[in-house]
């Protein structure tokens, strides 16, 4: 089965559409033989898909601002969008074999679809397996290092944040984790403490800092004690 969709709807049906499943649009009109021809293929491979890839069909003849936005000169011309982006498309009729092929390739990876269970399920069990299947997804290790923090078991989740490069996310949950298994009572205090040290104290420095970053941007504090570290920094510069 196929959708019709117009110039009024393209924007909903397909661009917003596409970022939930891919949608493939058949450009065709009624007087154009191979786009007989082609649809049916169409129709029947995206059909087997059981909804995880949609075909969706504009009439050129009368639909001329989506023809002319995706400058289609003759038909059929077929489009893959995908996240609002066209990722493929072609122009002419295409075999039954090529048409499966570039289905087939839209289908989302199984392992990464379990993945993505596990993690909407988000019970300690079932993001350890995520991780497992998953050993190098972010996602899968930040949503599970951020659970056990929570629950009291933050040496652990700096064990799976160490397998990850360093992102913003990262460096919190593991300021976070850090700051779980050493608590401050009162971070102006323990701030003004380390800023005494840090010149010379990597340790130090590094408790420091993940003060900082899980104070956040949000809180007014946060500039001003960067402010004092980077003083530091360049005093210490200067001296040696």
């Amino acid at each position: 089965m196929s959708l019709d969709v117009t110039d009024a709807t393209f924007q909903t049906e397909v661009v917003e559409r596409s970022h939930t499943v891919p949608v493939i649009v058949d450009f065709w009109a009624p007087w154009c033989g191979p786009c007989k021809s082609l649809t049916p293929i169409l129709e029947r491979a995206t059909a087997a898909t059981e909804g995880q890839v949609e075909l969706v069909k504009l009439n050129i003849d009368e639909n001329p601002g989506a023809t002319q936005a995706f400058h289609v000169q003759s038909i059929p011309a077929v489009f893959v969008i995908k996240d609002g982006k066209v990722i493929h498309n072609f122009t002419g009729g295409q075999s039954d074999q090529y048409v499966q092929q570039l289905v087939q390739a839209l289908l989302p990876d199984p392992m990464q679809t379990r993945v993505i269970e596990l993690l909407a399920n988000g019970t300690e069990e079932a993001l350890r397996d995520a991780v497992a299947l998953a050993p190098g997804n972010e996602d899968a290790i930040c949503t599970l290092a951020d659970l056990l923090i929570r629950t009291g078991k933050a040496e652990e989740a700096l064990t799976f944040l160490v397998r990850l490069p360093e992102t913003d996310r990262v460096r919190k949950l593991g300021a976070t984790a850090r700051l779980a298994m050493n608590p401050v009572d009162n971070l102006d205090v323990e701030l003004n403490a380390l800023l005494l040290r840090v010149k010379d104290d990597e340790v130090a420095r590094r408790e420091y800092l993940d003060i900082l970053e899980t104070m956040g941007t949000n809180d007014s504090r946060t500039g001003k004690y960067r402010k004092l570290l980077t003083q530091k920094t360049l005093l210490k510069s200067i001296k040696t």
